[in-house]
């Protein structure tokens, strides 16, 4: 070993002890007679001195010294002159006097400082992530990951999931977006596919009799990316036989609540965890994927709104639109600048327009309000008594900004419950150490896809129609539940499942409300209603995202700081400069051919 002792390790307690040191040169300072460096390892910093009155040699091989030099270090721990103790490090009390000094190589000058403070472009830290990657903080994120997939592992096993890993290669099923896609060059002309998800995979393990089966799964998707998005992913993938939904959440729930109380010290999280259904969620934040960590809930205010004399207001409700809003407490002494803000930002999530009605702090009451106590663009349209319904139908008191959205349901759910989102970010109403998890439950199984005009599967083709709802698949497909449930935490999906459909009969039914032939059935899904024939068990489960619970541990916004070799927006890694051409005898050997797309 190069080392027998971590940077980070050395204390008080150490003093006298003659150890090995190896790691990167951090920071470099000479002070004449004396050279003082910082070295580096996962583990932390220590300062380290040569001086020549203990090593000549040492202390003259230190002079050439670079940043992130690798270097191999010997010496004795003593402590510190009073008065030269840093209190920021847990090494700062000692520091290590040289007898020896080793090069281990020599570095270019990074592109960027290794340290958490800088201010980098993110094309150039993924293009030199192994440097990257050296910083504190991101050595941080990776041993939080880890031990996040370590707790994963001992807390199933205990509860007697096995772990079973599942094919990459496999065949192009839909699942929600476009497969990646794999030529074979045994069989030319077909492919594989890389897995969206181990759907059918983990169905059949059901089958199989299994019963509780985990996988730390790679899934792969095609689809445009954003902060929460990467071209491949890492999930939790669970699934049980024997289960109803209250079993799947019950074991979830414990798991997450375990993983949050070890890896974030003085965090607040409530169990159980409570439940809204879908049209609740969707009724009271806008959202399936609300934040419960503060108010500010959305209102209907269609009626009362449509009653005033706003010709806007009258044009959304005669076409069969929806007026919603909610109140911003506080904000009414926002002046033009910030209301011209959050009109612009409703019209980046698709909006047309803001309304917003500011009620000055000086009014009494909600009741007492009079005509100067209001403010609006559209106030010689709203008369006093509209104002205090609409006011006392959003929750709003004196001191508080109105914000008012009108269209059709979709948009403005969309759109309110981003500003939403938004003014709890201005007026600091979270705190990234309090988990807010919610599970949303009964979603609809098929929504109703305008431009195919065509049933689509709201979430996948596999969940089991709420027994109740079934007689309703044939006829009524809009009013079909399912037994689907996410996982949500303060605004993020964590994950999804569901109860399958173990019936190959009513699994064929949910395939021809879709739309498709009985070939495509059989050519898509028949390994997997071939298995339904053979006794295949009631079983649930859930595809939970690795990534995005990190992330929201670690309290970063994009999921790529969690992520050791992540791609760009655009689907780029940098690093390897992929993807990239191959060359035509690779081409050749799969018989394919390249068509460029005409520019």
């Amino acid at each position: 070993m190069y080392k027998d002792t971590n940077c980070g390790e050395p204390r008080e307690s150490t003093v006298g002890s003659q150890i090995t040191v190896a790691g990167w040169v951090h920071r470099r300072r000479d002070h004449g007679s004396l050279i003082f460096i910082d070295l580096r390892d996962r583990s932390g910093l220590l300062q380290v001195v040569f001086n020549p009155e203990y090593s000549g040699s040492a202390h003259e091989l230190a002079g050439s010294l670079r940043s992130e030099w690798v270097v191999q270090i010997t010496g004795k721990v003593v402590k510190r002159l009073p008065g030269a103790e840093n209190p920021e490090l847990p090494t700062g009390a000692v520091e290590l006097s040289v007898t020896g000094l080793v090069i281990l190589n020599r570095s270019l000058t990074p592109p960027f400082e290794i340290s958490d403070d800088i201010d980098v472009d993110d094309n150039t830290r993924l293009k030199y992530r192994f440097i990257d990657l050296r910083r504190p903080r991101m050595q941080k994120l990776l041993r939080l990951r880890h031990r996040v997939t370590h707790m994963m592992w001992d807390f199933l096993t205990g509860k007697g999931f096995i772990h079973v890993e599942t094919p990459i290669l496999i065949k192009s099923t839909p699942e929600g977006a476009r497969d990646y896609v794999v030529p074979s060059r045994i069989h030319p002309g077909e492919f594989y596919a890389l897995p969206q998800s181990p759907q059918q995979l983990k169905q059949l393990l059901m089958v199989s009799g299994v019963e509780r089966y985990f996988q730390i799964a790679r899934c792969f998707r095609d689809e445009d990316l954003r902060a929460d998005r990467q071209p491949e992913h890492t999930q939790l993938d669970l699934e049980m036989s024997f289960v109803h939904q209250d079993d799947v959440m019950a074991i979830v729930e414990e798991l997450y609540t375990l993983i949050v109380d070890e890896t974030v010290p003085g965090s607040t999280i409530s169990r159980p965890f409570p439940r809204l259904t879908y049209a609740e969620s969707m009724e009271r934040f806008g959202t399936d994927k609300p934040d419960l960590r503060f108010g500010m809930e959305l209102s209907t205010i269609t009626e009362t709104a449509a009653s005033s004399d706003a010709r806007v207001f009258q044009a959304v409700v005669s076409s069969g639109g929806t007026i919603r809003g909610f109140a911003a407490p506080g904000c009414g002494n926002y002046g033009r600048r910030d209301t011209d803000r959050l009109v612009e930002f409703a019209k980046s999530s698709g909006a047309q327009g803001l309304v917003f009605i500011a009620i000055d702090e000086s009014a009494a009451s909600i009741d007492a309000l009079e005509d100067d106590h209001i403010k609006s663009p559209l106030k010689k349209f709203l008369s006093v008594d509209v104002v205090k319904r609409l006011a006392n139908e959003m929750g709003a008191k004196p001191g508080d900004l109105m914000l008012i959205v009108a269209g059709t349901a979709r948009l403005v759910n969309t759109v309110l419950s981003n500003l939403r989102n938004e003014m709890a970010r201005r007026l600091e109403l979270v705190d990234n150490k309090d988990f807010s998890f919610v599970w949303v439950y009964d979603f609809p199984l098929f929504e109703w896809d305008d431009d195919l005009d065509k049933w689509e599967p709201a979430h996948h083709v596999f969940s089991s129609p709420k027994k109740e709802h079934m007689q309703y698949l044939d006829t009524d497909p809009g009013k079909v539940l399912a037994d689907l449930y996410d996982l949500v935490c303060n605004g993020e999906e964590m994950g999804s499942g569901s109860i399958r459909i173990h019936d190959k009969d009513i699994q064929t039914r949910v395939f021809g409300v879709i739309g498709y032939t009985e070939d495509e059935i059989s050519e898509r899904f028949g390994q997997l209603l071939t298995a339904f024939t053979y006794g295949a068990p009631p079983h649930g489960g859930m595809g939970l995202g690795l990534d995005r619970l990190v992330a929201v541990l670690a309290g970063e916004r994009a999921i790529r700081e969690v992520i050791a070799f992540p791609k760009t927006q655009s689907a780029i890694d940098p690093l390897f400069e992929a993807p990239s051409p191959i060359t035509d005898e690779q081409l050749e050997e799969l018989h394919i051919r390249v068509v460029m797309p005409k520019t």
